[in-house]
């Protein structure tokens, strides 16, 4: 089993920059692929970023140039660095992590992008 914790979230100006973070613990040993969801109300969850252990990255087109993924495997954390945020990126963020036979999920953290 792996636990997912994430913080970061809150309420940003367009144009504006969050860093969101996502704690694993538990089986993180077979953790291959570590990223970050989000899913607008009536909407399907849909990727925004991923990260391989090895360090190869992955993006949705509507984040390209904004966001950037990281992850720091001595402190088992996963970074979603958002700059230049919009309206349209406002919903909860979800924290992934996939090994071998599972998904494993956080429980979110809310984005909010107004003036």
């Amino acid at each position: 089993q792996v636990q997912l914790v994430e913080s970061g979230g809150g309420l940003v100006q367009p144009g504006g920059s969050l860093r969101l973070s996502c704690v694993a613990s538990g089986s993180i040993f077979r953790i291959n692929v570590m990223g970050w969801y989000r899913q607008a109300p009536g909407k399907q969850r849909e990727l925004v970023a991923a990260i391989t252990s090895r360090g190869n990255t992955n993006y949705a087109d509507s984040v390209k140039g904004r966001f950037t993924i990281s992850r720091d495997n001595a402190k088992n954390t996963v970074y979603l660095q958002m700059n230049s945020l919009k309206p349209e990126d406002t919903t909860v963020y979800y924290c992934n992590a996939a090994d071998a036979v599972a998904n494993y999920w956080g429980r979110g953290t809310q984005v909010t992008v107004s003036s």
